[in-house]
């Protein structure tokens, strides 16, 4: 899997550029590498590298009850500082959207400042974009055309076609782990290391309506669309814990269909007919892709004449500095937005 987002994994000691690889654990690890499975990971190390049920029993079993349990885990932590990097692929192009904050994990809510794919010239086109993650509720600053500077925008998380999974430019920190409740086909492949963090390297699919039927009250209603909304509801995932169970890296792979198309999101979780790549007048279809501009049907280099390729986005999170505090202040009703957004390009 490519290598996406800020922050590293190594593992036995060596840096892996561009690809995420951990000593599986068939093979012979050095000694210092066992021991450290004796002494700190010795419910995750050893036995076989081979596919367990989330429901499996015996160290198979627990094994997976480690990653379905990682968002609880988060929940005990409190609070943590957050990176974020979206990759996506359409038409042969790779873009990526990266992001910095906090998230507080027993009030479920975070803050983001996402930074924007520069031009073919390495220059900024766009402004940072603030986002406010609150239960059901998404608020962005500098959201695109049409919205005054001093405005925010905000949308429903719950009536977004995937939830605010991918539409925000950057999966929710907490939903990115709520997905882990609805993991199969769990693997431990190997111990390794995360920013300096000794860290079990897990992989596995999440069934998407597995984990809105386990998800917790804040996220059922948003996962629940993404569960109907998603053409292919099989997510790919990997997931580095610690000794605590703590995610501390989270990467997801979402796919859309081909010929996906969504209406673009306006304020109030409302939604309007048109400015997306799917041209004028598109109406919403299972599986519709989110058009917001750090959405890929914004950028997409296909042409609107030529059928939309499957579409890939990666979506990696790491998680620090467990228990950070996290200041934030959701915005005035007066400074809220709620005119018509002219266009969901940027």
């Amino acid at each position: 899997m490519p290598a996406t987002g800020p922050g590293e994994v190594t593992t036995s000691g060596r840096a892996l550029a561009g690809t995420f690889r951990t000593r599986p654990t068939g093979s012979r690890a050095p000694l210092a590498v066992s021991l450290l499975c004796l002494a700190v990971f010795a419910a995750g190390c050893g036995g076989s590298a081979a596919g367990s049920s989330a429901d499996g029993g015996g160290a198979g079993g627990a094994r997976a009850r480690a990653v379905t349990d990682a968002a609880d885990a988060l929940v005990r932590a409190g609070s943590s500082r957050v990176t974020t990097a979206m990759r996506m692929a359409s038409g042969g192009t790779w873009v990526t959207v990266t992001g910095t904050g906090g998230f507080d994990y027993a009030r479920h809510r975070g803050r983001l400042t996402l930074l924007l794919p520069r031009d073919a010239l390495g220059k900024e086109e766009h402004r940072p974009v603030t986002e406010l993650f609150t239960p059901g509720a998404l608020y962005m600053k500098n959201r695109g055309a049409g919205v005054p500077a001093a405005k925010w925008v905000r949308v429903d998380t719950t009536r977004l076609a995937d939830g605010n999974l991918v539409t925000g430019g950057a999966t929710e920190p907490q939903a990115a782990a709520e997905l882990l409740r609805g993991a199969t086909d769990v693997r431990y492949v190997g111990a390794g290391e995360s920013g300096g963090v000794q860290v079990r390297h897990f992989r596995g699919t999440i069934d998407l309506a597995r984990a809105a039927g386990a998800a917790s009250a804040a996220d059922k209603a948003p996962l629940t669309a993404a569960a109907k909304g998603f053409t292919v509801t099989r997510v790919p995932f990997d997931a580095w814990l610690d000794a605590q169970g703590r995610l501390r890296r989270l990467t997801e792979r979402f796919t859309y269909g081909p010929g996906a198309q969504a209406p673009a999101a306006t304020p109030a979780g409302r939604t309007s007919r048109g400015t997306g790549a799917a041209g004028k007048g598109g109406a919403a279809t299972k599986g519709a892709r989110p058009s917001s501009h750090m959405s890929p049907s914004s950028l997409s280099t296909s042409s609107p004449a030529t059928p939309a390729p499957d579409v890939t986005i990666v979506s990696t999170t790491t998680y620090s500095a467990f228990g950070t505090p996290v200041h934030m202040t959701l915005p005035d009703s007066s400074d809220i937005w709620t005119g018509k957004i002219v266009s969901a390009q940027p």
